[in-house]
């Protein structure tokens, strides 16, 4: 039995599978792996032992180590114009306890934060991966959600930076969906709103209600980001979404963009999907956009 301080080997089909994965990694990456001379020499011992027993190992010896520059591409720039994502890649090659496993333990991924992310934006680079996600998923997802984060930033940036003195002037747009509950969709809707210079609020379920307040253009560009791009994967016939008022802003009701679905009212329903549009009502009252309620639920 192993103790507290060491583990055993895989077995020889799964050590296997192992080496494989880094060798893919190498394939795909020639030029943006780097592999120290340890781990190196803990591969090629892997490779041509012939057969791998319940030999003991120190834990620390039997994980390979590989940094993975991952090149991460505007699709909006040139694409010999991008930026690198350091991530550090462990792939172990032992296992604790009795039991031999049947399939290879999980390869861990930490991304290293670069110079142009956010601490926040980092650690965000991680959610929304289903748990046991295979490692080239998880890789094609951070390297999506890292390029996402380009675009968002290079239009704040545009926006930060623009020389046009014309005041333009704001509206408030309000839009119907006859239900809207996926978490990735619904926070990509927050996420996106400072590129576009955009406030209001977003309030899913069945029904769901969003309010913009911005530019006229600035919201027609939004909401097609929004269906192009976040809603890219969802059939044409489920991108049910209708503008049902538009009118001036004099002044903005809200001062960011958010989603105010589990603060306003309770929510009903079997699985607590339908809203309170009683509350809702009540709280657009308090806002002095009581009128908007008329003009888009009713």
């Amino acid at each position: 039995m192993a103790d507290a301080y060491s583990c055993q080997l895989l077995p020889r089909e799964l050590v296997e599978l192992q080496i494989g994965q880094v060798d893919l990694l190498l394939a795909m990456y020639p030029d943006d792996i780097a592999l120290d001379e340890s781990s190196q020499q803990i591969l090629d011992t892997l490779r041509n032992e012939p057969v791998i027993g319940s030999n003991h190992v120190s834990k620390s010896t039997l994980a390979v180590p590989v940094l993975l520059d991952l090149p991460i591409s505007d699709p909006a720039e040139v694409p010999t114009r991008c930026k690198a994502l350091r991530l550090d890649i462990n792939v172990p090659f032992t296992y604790e306890g009795d039991q031999e496993p049947q399939e290879p333990p999980n390869v861990k991924v930490r991304v290293q934060q670069p110079p142009w992310l956010s601490k926040m934006a980092t650690m965000q680079l991680m959610s929304g991966i289903s748990e046991g996600e295979d490692l080239l998923g998880i890789i094609e997802h951070i390297k999506e959600a890292a390029a996402q984060h380009l675009i968002v930033a290079d239009r704040s940036s545009g926006v930060a930076n623009s020389t046009v003195t014309e005041v333009r002037p704001l509206v408030r747009v309000w839009f119907y969906f006859p239900s809207i509950s996926t978490r990735s969709k619904r926070d990509d809707f927050i996420r996106y709103a400072p590129a576009y210079d955009l406030t209001g609020f977003l309030y899913a379920g069945k029904p769901g209600l969003l309010c913009v307040e911005g530019g006229s253009q600035s919201i027609d560009d939004y909401m097609k980001f929004i269906k192009t791009e976040s809603w890219g994967d969802i059939p044409a016939h489920h991108k049910k979404v209708s503008e049902r008022h538009r009118g001036p802003c004099e002044v903005r009701v809200f001062s960011s963009m958010t989603e105010i679905t589990d603060k306003v009212g309770e929510r009903r329903g079997q699985r607590a999907n339908r809203g309170d549009m009683k509350a809702m009502e009540e709280w657009l009252v308090e806002r002095g956009l009581g009128d908007a309620f008329t003009k888009v639920l009713m």
